[in-house]
């Protein structure tokens, strides 16, 4: 079992050949509309433009660990329908490992999305398939992959009873377990005691924890919170306040890159998916956090879930424009 206490300049436990991470989580075809606004409640308008591919938080946090250069593995379930190729090509053009992808009768997930021209959005999202999920299914997974992963990530899109099963496996098996608590829910006290790092923005960590988060000092008190309830440490981002990191040694807010954002749908899932694969790969807490804000923050640049979730490539360039430009001045 890990130690509960993760500082900032903390790597995992298990860098080299356990290098690999693993996504237990959702699976989605996204239908996502763009529009001037949203419509108001009875009201048609027109539409400017509609996409449909891949998403599901779990998916997309997937995609963004394989698009990271993480040995990524993907356990959930996927519909027999129409959507199914659309899910696996899209999976596996990014590298991800299949082997625990299972397909079950019926149609696979799907997610509602719209956007408007602020780039905000609304989702509806149907588990469908992903409510088929089973701890035997898990118990496999995790068995098989624990020799060479070391780092579980998992959210809340998958039945809330398995969420408890998932982290404790994970504990067990040694791997780093990170959350992402969305959509946020009340979870049973013993499932914060399986959870190294648990990374909420601040609508769920205020939902979650009772605290208003509004700036860097109330994420730092709802940080506080979740240590308090077992948490190794609380990653909690701030949108264009930049990240929260709160460990028992201390809380430490690492910057924001100011971007134009065109769509902010996935922006958590290749946040959280980077951060990830980052760990496995051996950074420490605050370096994955930096590599993490940067693919976010690319992420928002683009449209649709999947399609922006950026390569390594894009993400070191990136850092190297910023860190460039703040040289200069």
């Amino acid at each position: 079992m890990l130690s509960k206490k993760i500082r900032s300049d903390m790597a995992p436990a298990h860098p080299g050949d356990r290098s690999g991470v693993v996504i237990v989580g959702s699976v989605t075809a996204d239908v996502t509309t763009f529009s001037q606004r949203l419509p108001a409640r009875g009201e048609t308008i027109l539409g400017d433009q509609f996409t449909l591919m891949l998403g599901g938080k779990g998916a997309n946090q997937a995609v963004a660990a394989g698009r990271s250069g993480a040995r990524t593995s993907f356990v959930g379930c996927v519909g027999d329908d129409l959507f199914h190729d659309l899910v696996v090509a899209g999976l596996s053009e990014a590298g991800v490992d299949l082997t625990h992808l299972r397909t079950v009768p019926g149609p696979t997930g799907i997610a509602h999305i719209r956007v408007d021209a602020s780039a905000q959005n609304d989702i509806v999202m149907v588990p469908l398939a992903n409510a088929a999920l089973s701890t035997e299914q898990i118990d496999a997974a995790l068995a098989a992959l624990a020799p060479t992963t070391s780092v579980l990530l998992t959210q809340l899109e998958t039945p809330s009873a398995l969420t408890a099963h998932i982290t404790a496996r994970g504990r067990e098996h040694g791997m780093t377990v990170i959350l992402d608590p969305a959509p946020a829910a009340t979870l049973p006290a013993e499932v914060w005691q399986s959870i190294d790092i648990v990374t909420p923005n601040e609508t769920e960590a205020s939902l979650i924890s009772g605290i208003e988060v509004t700036d860097a000092a109330s994420a730092e008190l709802a940080g506080r919170w979740f240590l308090d309830q077992g948490v190794g440490a609380a990653v909690i981002t701030l949108a264009g306040q930049g990240s929260c990191v709160v460990t028992a040694e201390g809380t430490t807010v690492v910057a924001p890159f100011p971007v134009e954002p065109v769509d902010t749908t996935a922006a958590g899932d290749a946040y959280a998916g980077y951060l990830g694969a980052a760990l496995a790969n051996g950074r420490t807490l605050t370096e994955a956090v930096r590599l993490a804000t940067a693919a976010g923050a690319l992420t928002v640049t683009k449209q649709g879930a999947s399609p922006s979730l950026p390569l390594r490539a894009e993400v070191d360039a990136f850092l190297t424009d910023r860190e460039s430009a703040h040289a200069a001045n």
